[in-house]
């Protein structure tokens, strides 16, 4: 059955215009139909379609089940984005379906895009996970400023990462991941973290990791980790 998406469906039963549209236009439910509805925050409904109208469909709540979390850690993942954004839609839609609790794009001193438009990696994330049938949509942070972040992380009880390509003493992230720990991985952008921005996230307690040996895109590095994260949690 299709999931569809309805945030403050407690409050109000209808559809988005978006959701009504392809509802009623491309899935032709109708009324009495039932459909699958998620909030984004782990409740499943079963609904009956009432009124099949394409641009605000309404519905008549069934039932309700709480569904159990993804996983019993917070994963987040916080990455500078690519000049190329549909690269960074990519690295949306993947670390969605894979499982990240949270994504933050990143302002670092290298990076090639300083602006980020939500709203359209909102939509990419939603439709993610609704293709894969996760009942919790991921946090999307906009950009924040590096030294900023790293301060206010460093502060919370979960274990911090900084992935980089230096030379440095530095173990693979497949290693250093604590089963049930929340965990934060940063992913610097295409001219990789600069020595100050790492040195100042080590000196707050940022562990300097690898993953693997080979020297991977920014994409592709953050998919590689929250991969990486989940999989060492599941063994």
């Amino acid at each position: 059955m299709y999931l569809f998406y309805c945030p403050d469906i407690e409050t109000k039963q209808t559809l988005s215009e978006e959701e009504s549209g392809h509802c009623v236009r491309v899935l032709r439910y109708t009324a009495g139909d039932e459909i699958l509805i998620t909030d984004g925050k782990g409740t499943t409904y079963t609904a009956r379609i009432t009124n099949p109208h394409p641009k605000h469909c309404d519905f008549e709540i069934i039932s309700r089940e709480k569904q159990e979390a993804l996983h019993d850690f917070h994963l987040h993942i916080a990455v500078a984005p690519t000049k190329n954004i549909e690269r960074v839609e990519w690295l949306v839609e993947k670390c969605t379906e894979i499982g990240a609790d949270e994504i933050t794009m990143l302002l670092c001193r290298f990076s090639e895009r300083k602006q980020i438009r939500l709203d359209r990696l909102e939509k990419i994330m939603l439709s993610a996970a609704k293709q894969s049938l996760k009942h919790y949509l991921p946090v999307l942070r906009d950009m924040q400023d590096f030294k900023t972040f790293i301060r206010e992380q460093a502060q919370k009880d979960q274990d911090c990462f900084i992935a980089h390509c230096y030379k440095d003493d530095k173990r693979e992230l497949k290693t250093e991941i604590r089963p049930g720990r929340d965990v934060l991985v940063l992913i610097g952008p295409e001219g990789d973290f600069s020595e100050e921005e790492v040195n100042e996230a080590l000196a707050l307690g940022f562990k300097p990791v690898g993953l693997g040996k080979a020297r991977l895109r920014t994409e592709t590095a953050a998919i590689v980790a929250c991969h990486t994260a989940v999989l060492m949690n599941e063994i």
